[in-house]
């Protein structure tokens, strides 16, 4: 009988307690140092082990009964953000993105610019070059909306770029945009970068359910926060050779022509860098059925993940991804609650099953009558003659020649 899923009430509320200081603290890849301070803080206090790489980059461990690490859930807590391009005469700041995302989801943004000073941030606004229609009149409807339209009016008393250089403000500096979450009287979580940060939120309530059960899983998995998806090479790094399923964790497009769900989970089957795992993906849909869980399937066109850096870098795992449903992805993002409940209970699922082919998957490579290839099955073609006639089958084959020959300059 099919059972249904859910969270435990005090679970649910720590995760959205927790998304709303993760989305407060500013982490534009390049500069996650502080976001990675607070993750670190939160695994000490339910005493999950873990260690940051010299990038700082953080791996945790889950303990299992396996004796090597065989799983890998994979987050990212780096956003979107801007860097200063040049200090402009006029005492604005001209920006260039990091990550992938249009200057017009930009427009309009409350920002904090990040000096060399640690303890020092500034505030401002992106505005279009015309921002005031009482100057500009229509001309604010025609202007062009790329990065090289728009720039930052700086909250202090500058008008030249000695007076930002004043400031202590110069080229590369980090300009995060101000995340301003909502929480909706309907479930709703409104916010900046809710892509990465509402699946830390999920991995950090697995971490702490597990720690204070004293669970001790099937697989011993580790848990790794990225800090350079949005740019392109998060997971390529840092996971051990024996991971045999790794399952990145973001955001499932919500858009037009898309068939993601802002209520439930969402396990894509293929994004632009290929299809995931054929049977870790099945294996996802299964469980969700099992147990309840509010399931959609989808394909992404202009999407990649974590999940793909870690096999162009020659992960040798199966490898999926695992979706909160997100609206507005990189501008204004809206997610439900339940969506992230939702993923919540697929991820707690999945962690207390045997690997995928418990036998096969246990080692990197087997031979090929070990291999479960009847699990995927694909009948024989049937053979269709070139020319008119009754053939049933392909006539004898000749038997050539043999290679390499006995005799010539190729022996």
């Amino acid at each position: 009988m099919r059972r249904t899923a859910g969270m435990a009430e005090a679970d649910r509320a720590w995760m959205i307690d927790t998304l709303l200081a993760l989305l407060q603290t500013p982490s534009p890849s390049g500069r996650t140092d502080a976001v990675m301070q607070l993750i670190g803080d939160i695994l000490d206090e339910f005493g999950v082990p873990f260690s940051l790489t010299r990038r700082g980059a953080l791996t945790a461990e889950l303990p299992g009964e396996s004796a090597t690490t065989d799983r890998a859930l994979v987050v990212h807590a780096d956003t979107i953000g801007c860097m200063v391009r040049s200090l402009k005469d006029n005492g604005r700041l001209e920006l260039v993105p990091i990550g992938t995302f249009s200057a017009r989801f930009a427009t309009g943004a409350r920002v904090r610019i990040f000096s060399d000073d640690p303890d020092e941030f500034i505030t401002g606004t992106v505005l279009p070059l015309k921002s005031s229609g009482h100057a500009f009149g229509d001309a604010i409807d025609t202007q062009p909306t790329d990065w090289d339209h728009v720039e930052v009016r700086v909250d202090r008393q500058v008008s030249s770029r000695e007076d930002l250089l004043r400031l202590g403000l110069n080229i590369g500096d980090f300009v995060a945009l101000i995340a301003s979450p909502e929480l909706t009287a309907d479930g709703y979580v409104v916010s900046r970068h809710l892509d990465g940060k509402a699946g830390v939120a999920v991995a950090l309530t697995l971490a702490k359910n597990f720690a204070e059960n004293k669970a001790v899983l099937p697989h011993r998995t580790m848990l790794m926060v990225t800090i350079t998806e949005e740019v392109g090479h998060g997971a390529s790094h840092g996971l051990p050779a024996d991971v045999a399923e790794l399952i990145s964790v973001d955001n499932a497009v919500c858009a037009p022509g898309q068939h993601s769900i802002e209520d439930g989970v969402t396990i894509p089957m293929a994004d632009l860098h290929g299809a995931f795992d054929y049977h870790l993906t099945r294996k996802l849909c299964r469980l969700a059925e099992e147990r309840g869980i509010k399931c959609a399937r989808d394909v992404f066109r202009y999407y990649r993940s974590d999940a793909a850096a870690a096999i162009e870098a020659g992960a040798g795992t199966r490898a999926a991804l695992v979706g909160f449903g997100l609206d507005g992805s990189h501008g204004w993002e809206r997610t439900h609650i339940d969506s992230l409940e939702a993923t919540y209970c697929l991820l707690h699922a999945w962690l207390q099953t045997p690997l995928t082919f418990a036998k096969w998957d246990a080692k990197p490579s087997g031979s090929l009558r070990d291999f479960p290839s009847s699990k995927q099955p694909a009948p024989t073609e049937q053979w269709v003659p070139l020319s008119r006639g009754d053939h049933a089958e392909p006539g004898e084959a000749s038997p050539g020649s043999p290679w390499p020959p006995s005799g010539g300059p190729q022996a």
